[in-house]
């Protein structure tokens, strides 16, 4: 993010807006409101730079929001050096909710939204969460060792993470710890030798789409019908129901042993998930940055009405 050339375009043309806005303050002789307008569209213009730059890389918005609050609070003494009363009432105006808005964000809870199926039948693409950042530690970055109250993941936890080589967030389901082997067995998951406990609820029939490559390269998307298995599983002390397609990814066991420092993770759509079974392999333990706890809205396209009716408390 940092280096993405929006990003430094939108800081470069706030950092000018700033220092033209304190000096154009500083000049008593100085009477354009044309320049406070012309500086307030630089500043729109940047500060909506820098919004797109960190949605598009998936940067960490808790950083800007530390910076921004850092430099409204320095031109805020800045305003008082120099008693200037128009730079200290906007910098404060700046300051305070900025920082507010950090610490609510970053030690507290984030919003999140569920970005594909990999959580269903639970959690559905759309759906937002609370993600709640002091479950395990608190730290500013999303990535790192947290500097208090630190707590280990467990078993059965919604962990909100970022992946070893992705910077996009991903929500997966707590299955292994450090040291644990994981197996699986005809999609029945074994942790240091004891199956999960898990009961069959119901199959039903659905449609899923499918990619198919050509001969000649061409690669096209179909609907199929498939058969699904709901059962409900039972680990550490959470409840939740996993989504389990006939014919999809039946292959001989599995293992795994979980190296020191990492964890295992998996998605409750076990057959659609890219998870610690495939890319995402093993989970260092400074790549959580929380817990979902609350659902508190669906939304699940630009024009869609927003719901409100799963809103609650997650397992």
């Amino acid at each position: 993010m940092f280096t993405d050339p929006l990003f430094l375009l939108g800081l470069f043309g706030i950092t000018m807006s700033v220092i033209s806005w304190i000096k154009f303050n500083l000049d008593e002789n100085n009477d354009e409101p044309f320049l406070i307008k012309y500086l307030s569209f630089i500043s729109l213009i940047s500060a909506i730079a820098l919004l797109l730059s960190i949605f598009y890389n998936s940067g960490d918005l808790g950083i800007v929001l530390l910076v921004g609050a850092i430099v409204s609070f320095f031109v805020m003494l800045l305003g008082y050096y120099f008693k200037s009363s128009e730079i200290i009432s906007s910098s404060r105006g700046y300051f305070i909710p900025l920082f507010l808005i950090f610490v609510l964000r970053t030690f507290l809870y984030e919003p999140y939204q569920i970005p594909s199926g990999s959580m269903e039948p639970q959690l559905k693409k759309g759906d937002f969460l609370l993600v709640n950042k002091y479950a395990y530690g608190l730290k500013i970055n999303r990535i790192g060792t947290p500097n208090l109250l630190r707590n280990d993941p467990e078993y059965g936890d919604l962990v909100v993470l970022i992946p070893p080589h992705n910077p996009v967030p991903y929500i997966k389901r707590l299955i292994g710890k450090p040291g644990d082997v994981i197996r699986i067995i005809n999609k029945k998951i074994y942790v240091n030798g004891a199956a999960i406990d898990r009961k069959f609820i119901k199959s039903e029939d659905s449609i899923i789409n499918r990619r198919f490559r050509y001969s000649s390269g061409e690669i096209v998307t179909r609907e199929i019908d498939v058969v699904i298995d709901l059962y409900q599983e039972k680990h550490g002390n959470a409840e939740f129901t996993i989504k389990n397609t006939r014919g999809e990814n039946d292959q001989f066991p599995q293992e795994w042993t979980i190296p020191n420092g990492h964890y295992f993770v998996m998605g409750d759509n076990r057959d659609n998930s890219n998870d610690s079974t495939k890319d995402v392999g093993f989970v260092p333990r400074e790549n959580f940055f929380g817990r979902a706890d609350v659902l508190f809205m669906t939304w699940e396209c630009w024009t869609c009405i927003p719901s409100f009716s799963k809103a609650g408390s997650l397992d």
